[in-house]
């Protein structure tokens, strides 16, 4: 029933190997934890998934990781309703625990800058990783994106690229000069000497000239996160936070942001600006408490140096 369903969802709304794998994990480890209690799939009650539930909390599970497996685990029984597998739905009713909101994390713009400037390297390598590093903060690609790029798919005079996003939709991502560079640097002197045999992947591993795939994306930005010293956490999708947020910073209109981040809702994209107002108010609340309260260093120095000036004019 599992593999029947996780077929027809992958051919009906094709979704990546990435989500589906994720769907079939959460269906399984329920079905694991089901044989267990021994109970049939089909005889589920919104009791018995309740335990199952709390089962998850007791484990430490992360709220989002556990919304999403509420998500797929109803969508799977609402499926086998509808195909008459089962009489009704009977999770019915259940709902998943309410999600925190988590602000995204993010690099300073100046330090985004700088992480850039790392990857210097004039080598095959070298230039391939620059590109990709300005791709990802220049253009706010998504990981997914960015590996499955082919060559054909930029618009080099017009800097820009057809990238296919979630739901195999397809949308056009714009990058600046830096990017542009960058780019051009790798497709004249890079690639060439990357290729092994023809292939329209723009971006090249060292053996034998395959496409770079998703996990080798990731560790690359690990890795040159490394060697600038940046103590977060440093992964690819972090930088198409710091995209986002940047140009919202810039004055950016929403609506143009959630275009170029391929966000179906504009809530989606309205994150980003509530990460630019904390921000804000981090500044401004700390501007006013070095300015007026008498605890902050500013004022605390200030008096400290009118009671020097005053004991010096006592003594004289």
């Amino acid at each position: 029933m599992i593999e029947g369903y996780l077929g027809g969802l992958d051919a009906e709304r094709h979704l990546s190997a990435y989500t589906v794998r994720n769907y079939r994990t959460d269906l399984y480890h329920l079905l694991e934890w089901l044989e267990l209690r021994r109970v049939a799939p089909k005889s589920i009650t919104r009791a018995v998934f309740r335990e199952y539930l709390g089962l998850l909390a007791a484990r430490g599970t992360a709220r989002a990781s556990v919304t999403r497996k509420v998500s797929t685990i109803h969508a799977f029984y609402r499926h086998l309703t509808r195909e008459g597998t089962l009489p009704r739905d009977p999770l019915e009713g259940v709902s998943p625990p309410r999600r925190e909101r988590r602000l995204p994390s993010l690099l300073p713009q100046a330090q985004a800058g700088q992480f850039m400037e790392v990857a210097a390297g004039d080598d095959p390598g070298g230039l391939r990783d620059r590109a990709i590093l300005e791709l990802l903060y220049g253009a706010g690609l998504r990981v997914s994106e960015l590996a499955g790029l082919d060559v054909a798919d930029l618009d080099r005079d017009d800097g820009s690229a057809r990238v296919t996003g979630k739901g195999n939709k397809q949308r056009i991502a714009v990058y600046g000069r830096p990017a542009a560079a960058a780019l051009e640097r790798y497709l004249k002197d890079g690639r060439p000497l990357l290729v092994r045999h023809a292939t329209p992947a723009l971006f090249l591993n060292h053996r034998g000239g395959e496409r770079l795939s998703v996990r080798a994306i990731e560790l690359l930005v690990r890795k040159y996160a490394g060697h600038a010293g940046i103590e977060q956490r440093v992964y690819p999708h972090l930088l198409r936070h710091s995209f986002a947020t940047h140009l919202l910073d810039g004055g950016a209109d929403v609506r143009i942001v959630q275009e170029l981040l391929g966000h179906e809702s504009a809530g989606t994209t309205q994150i980003y600006t509530h990460v630019t107002e904390e921000r804000q108010r981090q500044v401004y609340t700390e501007a006013f408490y070095n300015q007026w309260h008498p605890r902050s260093e500013r004022r605390t120095a200030r008096k400290r140096e009118e009671e020097k000036l005053d004991k010096e004019e006592s003594k004289d």
